[in-house]
């Protein structure tokens, strides 16, 4: 439980002052009552005879009451406002530092990371959620305590007898409460896991809506989701069944109380020693005392629910992190502008020659070297399935590497996946990756620019006959995964991206795959003629060999051959055989693009677009 308990209380401090301001605001709630009591042990005293009557002096009693009630009334809504405000900025900072532990710790985010991204997002949404509600509990806990600390001394001066049985509920629940953790623990872990797998198989399908239509699956693939269903179902149910039992448990010792209370309470009045101003009193009372059982019930059930969310969120870090890193102080930004992105490194850093040392990714690179000199374009070619993908990704520390090094204008990196970023490097990966927003926001990705910057990235990515003709212009929406764009329109904005950072070094993985041979010809041009000075490019098209200074053949995760094309095509094996295989498929390409045309009374110039 140590973890659960630095988490609740790295909460409750972080911003301790809106915390203590909130905790503040609720306690009156629940210590208002107190008075209300006491005010209505006033009002039926005098009515019902046992003190000297007087009708204005109830109306005045009465007055109090209604008046204590409507201060505890606005008190609940400010409370409440103030309240949502804290419980906000607790996730958001939970939230933040799994972010910033996935964005920038040392090593490979993937390794870490759950198979789907449906998992990832139920953890940050449902866990994050588990662990602020402790802390949150933790004030109805201090109120209703407060509450039964004073209410208890009052009730017991009035008859000790009645009193003493309104304190069995607390005992009873505590001991309850301890038998059931581990297994309110062990059953939410469960719902929460099997409720991610539906999270993450909802995603997947949503992502291979054509793979499953082309193959005819949709039946089996929605029989498969209402089997997940059935399996989180049954997982939520017993979870819930756990927590009600704990509650229905707390709720029934304390009904029962309330009954003996009662049945004590008929001799007291008979005999004169009970009046009907105190049954009002212990009434009132009674139903906030059964809010102190329940509180701890919660709390308690909170507890080991809590512990699975830390736990869960804690897989998401860097492996030297633990739950103190998770609930961090890092801050947050809620109604202030947060702090300037980081500026591009000075000019005394700007590359001059990044180099690598025997590279090794197990099963896939074999010591592999690589040298790129400041303005040159160099490429990595070679086979499927040689490498070139996994080089490039390890260089920029997106995979682990087994050995090798990497240094920076002769400085050894220790951690390129945060060293290499914008502005030293930026890549546009093989797979492209946009997301449901406009064509601008997908360029820019928060990057503070105009929009004459983002015109200028897309039209080095060869992309402005495509942006004079979307709707919208840079305000079109693209949809998930840039579904409303076409393959090549996808790395093209993919590749804006990059350019649009201005890095020293543009790293390109394979982006010409989906384009014609005249925009790829057209791209390439922009990029080695107005683009950054140094780029490293991983492709088998001719339009990138043609303008390398620098071509590394890869063949089986080791270099075959390296220099500049036309040396390589009379000494490297390797490169002949891909050069010649290349140019039969880009003859073949070339022919159904001026098919396409004909087929439509188009010029060259329109098919190559």
């Amino acid at each position: 439980m140590r973890p659960v308990l630095l988490v609740a209380t790295r909460l409750a401090t972080f911003d301790l002052r809106r915390y203590l301001v909130g905790a503040l605001l609720w306690l009156p709630v629940h210590v208002i009552p107190l008075a209300s009591g006491l005010l209505l042990q006033q009002v039926f005293d005098q009515i019902s005879g046992h003190q000297p009557a007087a009708l204005r002096a109830t109306l005045w009693w009465c007055a109090a009451f209604v008046a204590v009630e409507v201060v505890r009334g606005m008190v609940i809504v400010v409370a409440w406002t103030y309240g949502v405000y804290w419980w906000t900025a607790a996730a958001t900072l939970l939230r933040a530092n799994v972010l910033r532990s996935v964005l920038t710790a040392r090593g490979p985010a993937a390794a870490r990371l759950p198979h789907s991204s449906g998992e990832a997002v139920s953890r940050m949404r449902d866990d994050v959620a588990d662990a602020v509600d402790l802390t949150d509990e933790s004030v109805s806990l201090a109120g209703t305590t407060l509450f039964a600390a004073a209410a208890l001394p009052i009730m017991a001066s009035v008859d000790p007898a009645i009193t003493l049985v309104l304190a069995l509920p607390m005992i009873a629940v505590g001991v309850l409460s301890r038998m059931m953790r581990r297994a309110i623990a062990r059953l939410h872990g469960r719902a929460r896991r099997l409720g991610a797998a539906v999270t993450a198989y909802v995603g997947e399908m949503f992502a291979g809506v054509l793979a499953l239509k082309t193959a005819g699956a949709e039946a089996a693939a929605l029989e498969r989701l209402r089997e997940h269903n059935r399996r989180r179902r049954d997982a939520a149910v017993k979870d819930r069944m756990a927590t009600d039992l704990l509650d229905a448990a707390t709720t029934t010792t304390v009904e029962l109380s309330t009954g003996l209370v009662l049945l004590l309470a008929a001799p007291a009045m008979r005999g004169g020693d009970f009046t009907v101003g105190d049954l009002a009193l212990f009434t009132s009372y009674i139903g906030w005392l059964t809010a102190l059982p329940r509180s701890i019930g919660t709390v308690l059930s909170r507890l080991p629910q809590a512990a699975v969310a830390t736990e869960r969120l804690t897989r998401l870090m860097a492996p030297h992190e633990d739950a103190g890193d998770l609930s961090r102080g890092t801050g947050v930004w809620l109604h202030r502008d947060p702090p300037p992105a980081p500026p591009p490194p000075p000019p005394a850093d700007r590359l001059q020659v990044l180099e690598a040392r025997g590279l090794t990714v197990r099963g896939v690179l074999h010591g592999v070297d690589l040298r790129v000199e400041r303005g040159s374009f160099t490429v990595v070619t070679g086979a499927v399935g040689a490498g070139k993908t996994t080089l490039v990704r390890a260089l920029l520390g997106l995979l682990p590497l087994d050995g090798g090094t990497i240094s920076w204008n002769g400085t050894a990196v220790a951690d390129p996946g945060t060293f290499l970023v914008p502005g030293r490097a930026a890549y546009a990966g093989q797979v492209p990756r946009l997301f449901s927003e406009t064509l601008r926001e997908n360029v820019l990705l928060g990057r503070p620019a105009g929009d004459d910057e983002v015109r200028r990235a897309l039209e080095l990515a060869a992309f402005e006959r495509d942006l004079a003709e979307l709707p919208e212009g840079l305000g079109t929406v693209v949809g998930p995964r840039g579904v409303r764009l076409s393959g090549g329109q996808v790395q093209r904005a993919t590749a804006a991206r990059a350019l649009v950072r201005a890095p020293d070094l543009l790293v390109v993985d394979d982006l010409s795959s989906a384009l014609d041979v005249e925009t790829e010809r057209l791209l390439w041009d922009r990029i080695a003629g107005r683009g950054p000075e140094t780029v490293l490019v991983v492709s088998h098209r001719q339009a990138a060999l043609e303008r390398a200074d620098q071509v590394i053949v890869l063949d089986r995760g080791r270099v075959a051959g390296r220099g500049r094309l036309a040396g390589l095509l009379e000494s490297c094996p390797e490169m002949r055989r891909l050069w010649y295989a290349e140019r039969v498929v880009e003859a073949e390409e070339r022919v159904g693009d001026r098919s396409w045309a004909a087929d439509r009374g188009l010029g060259r110039e329109q098919a190559g677009g």
